[in-house]
């Protein structure tokens, strides 16, 4: 066994297995030919030969990644504060998540959207999921299999162009979008159908903790309400707080 790591405050990608042996990359301006080269050649070092597809998914560019000589960029600063932003973020996701006793992700990063994730399930199942630019279809259908209320957050791409928190139902039931939601800069994409909150809204705000509860509550209202959720038997009631 072996669990490959990041280290986004040492900047070093860090292999080690379960019989102890461990090896590490510094993490630096590579093309992604070279990154990929490194990290298989230190994988084979360790005694692990394996084999991957090494094509990436959910992107644009689908350049296979020993072929990629073109991106090389690699900011230890930005890289840094990308990683504080998650960390600050799942805590927050986790006290989200807390209030929820039906079936519940853990909280999840996708390696292909890049974005930190936690979603709710209603229990019911959801029709076929339709086909997604660069991503097999069976991992979709199996991954919307049944009804969802998910939220995250996301460093944006394409047509969002800064760092956002989103919320989303699949599938969508109507009056979704028309429904309340805070704090007030959160608002609804068409282009992507899901509620959107800048990033730079909450890490301006007096109380960035309470300001991102707010979002992760009130769109998951939006979607348990709509679609007609099971709240009763779907999520815990507060604990009332008592005075020592």
């Amino acid at each position: 066994m072996f669990e490959i790591q990041f280290d986004l405050t040492d900047h070093q990608l860090i292999i080690q297995t379960s019989n102890g042996k461990k090896n590490s990359i510094q993490l630096q301006s590579y093309t992604v030919s070279e990154f990929y080269e490194e990290t298989m050649r230190t994988l084979q070092n360790l005694g692990i030969n394996i084999k991957i597809w090494p094509v990436p998914v959910e992107t644009e560019d689908t350049t296979p990644f020993n072929q990629d000589r073109i991106h090389r960029s690699y900011d230890k600063i930005q890289a840094h504060n990308f990683w504080r932003i998650l960390v600050n973020s799942e805590k927050v996701m986790q006290q989200f998540r807390s209030r929820f006793i039906g079936k519940c992700s853990p909280i999840h990063f996708f390696w292909g959207g890049f974005d930190l994730a936690v979603t709710r399930f209603s229990g019911r199942k959801a029709p076929l999921h339709p086909s997604m630019p660069n991503l097999a279809d069976f991992v979709t259908q199996e991954a919307y299999s049944h009804e969802v209320s998910s939220c995250g957050f996301w460093p944006g791409g394409g047509i969002i162009r800064e760092p956002v928190y989103y919320s989303y139902a699949y599938p969508e039931p109507p009056g979704f979008k028309n429904m309340p939601v805070f704090p007030k800069s959160a608002f609804y994409s068409e282009d992507l159908h899901e509620f959107l909150l800048p990033y730079n809204s909450v890490h301006t705000s007096a109380n960035p903790e309470k300001e991102l509860l707010s979002f992760f509550h009130s769109t998951y209202n939006a979607a348990a309400e709509t679609a007609h959720w099971d709240r009763t038997n779907l999520e815990r009631k507060p604990i009332p707080k008592i005075d020592p």
